[in-house]
């Protein structure tokens, strides 16, 4: 599988707190990549500097064979981002958010409109496509959300904390659309701080207070630290500080 994601000594520090502290890993295409741990671990900086927004202290990073470095704004162009905030128009239907941010993307005319039938058709959205997105469930909204990040066709999209607020059952539907998205190609970087999500991940980096705490397939890293739970095994590295350096 070839890497999407490559990050070798990442480090970022504010001053003289080091907020990530040399993270190495790599993530293939198609792959679920999870960035899991509590509130402050690290994750959101990490997606930053991931994504091109933040610059690293030091350590390399090259994301869909851009140099996070010198390439910020290819990186950015060719990548896809869910913020946890909600982040579309309210007062647009579903259809003009959709078609707003492909023109964002560079999309206009016959591919924009054949872009967007194919996001309501892969997102099941035809029943609500013209109604306002406040008037829409949470769930749905992120849904939406999702489907926007895609609208440019990104080979990798991240998604930050994308299920914050979410009821069980719509957490479970986001998850699945994450698979499917995940199955043609896409590859996907998540965060989140709910530990169980880290079951539904092809692999796992567990961070704590800044380091990887735990690195790998969510079953084989049970089995590693004899746990039944992925929320276990986050506890018992919090507890402990077991990070590795």
């Amino acid at each position: 599988m070839k890497n999407v994601i490559e990050v070798e000594n990442l480090v970022k520090k504010f001053g003289s707190f080091v907020a990530v502290n040399n993270l190495t890993f790599t993530v293939g295409k198609g792959e679920i990549f999870g960035l899991l741990g509590a509130n402050g671990a690290g994750k959101t900086t990490t997606i930053r500097m991931l994504c091109g927004l933040l610059s690293p202290t030091s350590g390399k990073i090259s994301v869909a064979g851009y140099d996070a470095y010198t390439q910020p704004e290819q990186i950015r162009a060719n990548i896809g981002y869910m913020s946890q905030k909600f982040s579309l128009y309210s007062d647009l239907t579903v259809w003009e958010n959709i078609r707003f941010f492909g023109g964002i993307y560079g999309l206009w005319g016959k591919a924009l409109k054949g872009r967007a039938l194919e996001l309501v058709e892969d997102f099941k959205m035809h029943d609500f496509k013209d109604i306002m997105v406040e008037s829409l469930p949470v769930g749905w909204r992120q849904r939406i959300s999702l489907a926007v990040s895609l609208v440019h066709k990104p080979p990798v999209i991240f998604l930050d904390e994308p299920t914050s607020g979410v009821d069980p059952v719509a957490r479970r539907m986001f998850w699945e659309t994450i698979h499917h998205i995940s199955s043609l190609g896409t590859t996907v970087i998540v965060t989140t701080h709910y530990m169980d999500e880290a079951e539904y991940c092809h692999t796992a980096l567990v961070m704590v207070d800044g380091k990887i705490g735990a690195l790998g397939k969510p079953g084989e890293l049970k089995q590693k630290y004899v746990v039944e739970t992925m929320n276990e095994l986050f506890l018992s590295l919090a507890r402990n500080g077991n990070t590795k350096s």
